[in-house]
């Protein structure tokens, strides 16, 4: 028997990644043709070829667009969790910024659905050691889990000493000015069942890298999926689940668009980053697909 990962789909427009941010800034988002409707729906297609269903953390600036979008993610039995409003980093916002830009998007997403979002991932993972405040927000603010830590070194986000599996959090005291000041419990989601979240815990979702020599290697997903070739990720991927491990994977719909506009003005690394193999994803999900299965997030949580 297979073991049943977790697939998250980030769903946000090409010109709202923040590596674009310095170019363009979000009050012209409205200038530009929107493709996220599009990508989106493929992604869907793609999805119901292998009957897999994925958690969508949807930015609430196109939810607030596109509704009907979010409507059929949710009557096709898709977990509907937030992205924020603005896809703005969190660094870049005071806490009281945050909060607001938290309840925003959540309004407007269970507006849509008639159901509660339990679920966030921050824009650009922008959870990292200099804003962890935001993760008493967090659950503040009604969320169950997050799934914004990367462990990894990058230069806009990552924690490299977070947990590689998921973790609880204990948010019953205030400082939190480095990551080794969190409480912290192991709730790794494993082929057992679901991992029990009581009342007043925060879930960590970290997206899931590969240990391997001694270095921490994001294969699961966004650009590192694009830029390593399909059999190494499928390689590490299955060692993952051979260690008895569920893996977290996640992508962007803009990815599946390689005839997106080309944004001038862009610097070379981050050019490089976001245009490199925008050809092959839409092949290498299919095939992802269909080598492993698939569920969404709040599936394999039981929440008490």
């Amino acid at each position: 028997m297979r073991t049943t990962n977790l697939l998250t789909i980030d769903v946000e427009d090409y010109f709202q990644v923040h590596a674009f941010s310095g170019v363009i800034r979000a009050d012209h988002w409205k200038d530009f043709e929107l493709r996220v409707q599009r990508n989106t729906h493929k992604i869907l297609e793609i999805l119901d070829q292998e009957n897999t269903k994925a958690t969508f953390f949807v930015l609430g600036w196109i939810a607030e667009r596109l509704p009907e979008l979010v409507k059929t993610l949710d009557r096709e039995g898709h977990e509907v969790a937030s992205h924020g409003y603005g896809h703005q980093h969190i660094g870049k916002q005071t806490p009281e910024e945050f909060r607001a830009d938290l309840r925003r998007s959540k309004d407007i997403l269970q507006e849509i659905t008639g159901k509660p979002v339990f679920g966030y991932r921050a824009p650009t993972y922008s959870i990292t050691n200099r804003t962890l405040w935001a993760l008493p927000i967090l659950r503040e603010e009604g969320f169950r889990y997050d799934s914004s830590i990367f462990p990894i070194r990058h230069d806009y986000y990552g924690i490299p000493a977070a947990p590689l599996t998921s973790f609880k959090i204990g948010l019953d005291h205030a400082k939190l000015g480095r990551f080794s000041d969190l409480r912290i419990e192991p709730a790794p989601f494993t082929p057992a069942g679901p991992v029990p979240l009581r009342d007043g815990d925060l879930l960590e979702i970290p997206v899931t890298t590969l240990r391997l020599y001694g270095l921490n290697i994001p294969l699961a997903g966004g650009g590192y999926f694009r830029l390593f070739p399909y059999w190494f990720v499928k390689w590490g991927l299955r060692r993952i689940n051979e260690e008895g491990k569920v893996f977290v994977f996640y992508f962007h719909p803009w990815e599946v668009d390689p005839d997106q506009p080309r944004v001038p003005g862009i610097p070379y690394r981050s050019r490089f980053r976001h245009y490199t193999n925008l050809d092959k994803t839409q092949r290498r999900l299919e095939k992802l697909v269909r080598d492993f299965s698939f569920v969404p997030i709040a599936s394999r949580i039981s929440f008490q």
